[in-house]
């Protein structure tokens, strides 16, 4: 798996249809405030759930929902390639390989890169309302900025962390990419943490044409680092919630016991593409 350099476009849905969008936060939600002096915030821990699956259910979960939330998946069950909301698959895939090993390409609802996600892949979303965070303005650079600090807490003692250009590196080397959607009253904001890479899934991305200033002219390999070589990803998941819980009043609960719209009520911006557009792009690029 890797994740390449673009992975920080930021912008907001533009599907019109959706038809579920709540615009208050619940009673539960004040309530929390004015007790504990921090937002509520449920806490989901999955462990190999299907990306598609994870997206899904975030987009749900920040349309339908008034709910603070943080999604934690550890890896999800096969490889696949997962685009922004913009991105050409032509442009970012090496279609021809792809198509010859049955990849799966998933247009995700948020802006961002490219990114190929597999079992040593820590997924991480926080969907929060517009007011759960304070003094965090709900625009991209402040969610970012306030997303770094948050990772700074997590590394904190263990690597050289740092926020660039909307990445998580180590010293100039990237292990997390993020991506955001900003609604009217919420906004999510989800990072992909490589805790290891195959270097051979690689070769199914191009080389961005837009790149971040330190990336320099680097390849894959000489870009990116996983987690492992820091700490166990037990004790990553176990530190990313202890610094979540010091800005929210967090709550276990299980993927089970969330009530969400049925998938016939709702429809997604995430999608998989099918094969006859993957070839469509395969063959603009031949």
């Amino acid at each position: 798996m890797c994740v390449i350099c673009n992975a920080s476009v930021l912008c907001p849905p533009t599907n019109n249809t959706i038809i579920y969008i709540h615009i208050s936060i619940s009673s539960s939600i004040e309530k929390e405030i004015e007790m504990t002096g921090k937002a509520a915030m449920k806490l989901v821990r999955l462990r190999g759930l299907p990306i598609l699956q994870q997206l899904h259910l975030e987009e749900q979960l920040l349309r339908t929902s008034s709910d603070n939330w943080c999604l934690i998946n550890d890896g999800t069950i096969s490889p696949a390639i997962v685009m922004g909301l913009s991105g050409k698959i032509s442009e970012l895939v090496e279609v021809k390989s792809v198509l010859r090993d049955h990849i799966p390409i998933i247009r995700r609802f948020t802006g961002g890169g490219t990114v190929v996600v597999d079992h040593d892949t820590i997924f991480v979303t926080l969907i929060c309302n517009k007011d759960a965070v304070s003094n965090v303005q709900p625009f991209p650079r402040p969610i970012m900025s306030w997303s770094g600090l948050l990772y700074n807490k997590v590394f904190e003692g263990v690597a050289d962390f740092h926020l660039r250009e909307n990445d998580y590196v180590f010293g100039d080397r990237k292990f997390g990419g993020n991506a955001q959607s900003i609604t009217k009253h919420r906004w999510v904001h989800h990072t992909s943490f490589l805790w290891d890479y195959e270097a051979k899934n690689m070769s199914y991305l191009k080389l961005p044409s837009k790149a971040p200033e330190y990336r320099l002219t680097r390849g894959h390999v000489e870009f990116i680092r996983g987690m492992k070589d820091y700490l166990a990803r037990s004790e990553f998941i176990e530190r990313t919630i202890k610094a979540i819980g010091a800005q929210f009043s967090v709550k276990p609960i299980s993927l089970e016991s969330i009530d969400i719209p049925s998938a016939s009520e709702f429809v997604h911006t995430t999608k998989l593409l099918t094969e006859q557009e993957i070839q469509e792009a395969c063959n603009v690029q031949t």
